[in-house]
Order: C-alpha cells, then sequence, then structure tokens
C-alpha cells in the first residue's frame, strides 16, 4: 500500500506518513521508483500511533514508546495481538497474562490496537481483487508475504493470497499451513489436514504441519492417526510441548497410563524451561 493510500485512510498528510518512515517505527519496503510500500502490520503500527496522538500523548513519546514496545515483543509477535493503554503517566502494554510500560504518557486511554482492522479490510480486499483481476509478476513467496500481513484483517483475502502462492509454488509448505488453519478455523478440518499432508510431503520435518495435522485429525475422530501425527511433531522438535501434552491426554483415553505420564512429564519439563 502506498503512502497515498496510507495517509487518506488515517487522515494524515503525506508528509507526516514519510515522517514515520524515516523514525524505523515502521519498515515499509521501496517500489520500483523508490516510492514506499507499507505492509499491513506498519498499517497497525500507524494507527496506534494515531490513536495516541488522539489522545493527546506527545508525539516523541509515541514514537519512543512504540520503538521500545516493538523490540520487547517475541519474534514473530504483532503488534496487533497487544492491546495500548494510557495510565497516569505512563503508556501501558497488555497481552494475555502480562503488563508493561514501554514508555511514558500523560493521559487516560484504552484501545485495541486490532480496531484498525475495520479501517484496513476494505482496502486488503481492493488490493488483492485488483492484483488478481490483472495478473501480477509477485512470487509464490510474495503472495505468502502478503496473506500472511492479511490474516488479522481479512482472512478471506488470506486465504486466496495462500491458493496464488501454492498455485505457482504446489510445494510451499508454509502457505499449506496457513491456509489450511484458516480452513480448520472454519470448522473444516478434512481439508485443513490434506494441506498440512501435502506441507509434509514437501518438508517432511515440518513440526507445525505434524502437530496441526494432528490436531484436525483429533477433531475428524481419529485418535490413533493423531497419536502418530503428534509423535512425528516430537521427532521433527522433541521440544514441541503442546504435542506432549495432546499425546498425554490421547493415551489416558488409549488406556496407555504409562506413556501419557511420560509425555505429561515431558510436557512439564519443557515448560518449566520457557522463560
Amino acid at each position: 500500500m502506498g503512502t497515498h493510500d496510507v495517509a487518506e485512510m488515517l487522515g494524515w498528510t503525506e508528509t507526516q506518513v514519510r515522517s514515520y518512515a524515516r523514525s524505523g517505527l515502521v519498515s515499509p519496503t521501496r517500489g520500483l521508483r523508490g516510492e514506499y510500500r507499507f505492509s499491513f502490520q506498519d498499517i497497525i503500527v500507524l494507527s496506534t500511533a494515531k490513536r495516541l496522538l488522539q489522545a493527546r500523548v506527545p508525539p516523541r513519546h509515541v514514537r519512543s514508546a512504540l520503538l521500545k514496545l516493538r523490540m520487547q515483543l517475541p519474534r514473530g509477535r504483532s503488534l496487533s495481538a497487544v492491546r495500548i493503554a494510557v495510565e497516569g503517566s505512563q503508556v501501558v502494554a497488555r497481552d494475555e497474562d502480562t503488563v508493561w510500560h514501554p514508555d511514558s504518557g500523560q493521559v487516560q486511554f484504552d484501545f485495541a490496537a486490532s480496531d484498525c482492522e475495520t479501517m484496513v479490510a476494505p482496502i486488503a480486499r481492493r488490493t488483492v481483487d485488483e492484483a488478481c483481476s490483472v495478473g501480477s509478476d509477485l512470487s509464490a513467496d510474495d503472495w505468502y508475504v502478503s496473506a500472511v500481513e492479511l490474516e488479522s484483517v481479512a482472512p478471506r483475502e488470506a486465504k486466496r493470497a495462500y491458493e496464488s502462492a501454492l498455485e505457482l509454488d504446489p510445494e510451499h509448505a508454509d502457505a499449506h499451513v496457513n491456509l489450511g488453519r484458516l480452513l480448520h478455523a472454519e470448522g473444516r478440518p478434512a481439508e485443513a489436514a490434506r494441506h498440512y499432508e501435502q506441507a509434509l510431503e514437501s518438508q517432511p520435518e515440518h513440526a507445525t504441519a505434524a502437530f496441526d495435522l494432528g490436531v484436525a485429525l483429533e477433531d475428524l475422530d481419529r485418535p490413533s492417526d493423531a497419536i502418530r501425527a503428534y509423535e512425528r511433531a516430537i521427532r521433527c522438535d522433541p521440544q514441541c510441548a503442546d504435542a506432549h501434552y495432546n499425546l498425554s491426554a490421547l493415551y489416558e483415553k488409549a488406556g496407555k497410563p504409562a506413556a501419557a505420564l511420560q509425555h505429561l512429564a515431558s510436557y512439564r519439563r519443557i515448560v518449566g524451561t520457557i522463560d
């Protein structure tokens, strides 16, 4: 998405958008003519900044707090998964079970960063529609990256993007896994399982594909097959705590208490080593 579209969506000037890009708060790519191209995660960050500014948080505090927050989030964790609040003199970040202060602010204010989905989704849909209708020179990896960014704001368009990636590269394991998850979330575990299986055909050591396959097979009431999938996930990644936990439950139901206790112990050991 270009600077003009982002500025129009946020009600900013293009100069303001470029200023935040130069500050390092977001990391847009460059187009063929050197223009900024903003991802949907960039837009989530900019939307969060806008809402803090509307709460009369000083601009330098906004930039400082969000820059620090981005560095504090675990790899792969999106700002859309965090709630930002301004309490007293502190900007506060909250996730499911943690509260911390990336920087300071001055007013009482609370909002979900994911609220910007309603603004982003129409543009996301238009972008994908245009790319699909006129054709594009996007690679399978380009479609995959776009799909990842679309998931939180426009899951239907994310599915289409993953499908486009797979049309270009039917062996793109990660695209199979993520498309499978979207189908699974829609209550279509059989279709999801087929994508997880295709991912494993392309990349036999893909622990996530094996684990997700196990979950789908459980939902399909195929416990024996699910056990084999979880065991495969553990062979690929012995630290896959959730696979140990699910195996423990399945072995208990299967009347194998020794195996159930073994996997439960492994789960507790792994979880106990995670900070």
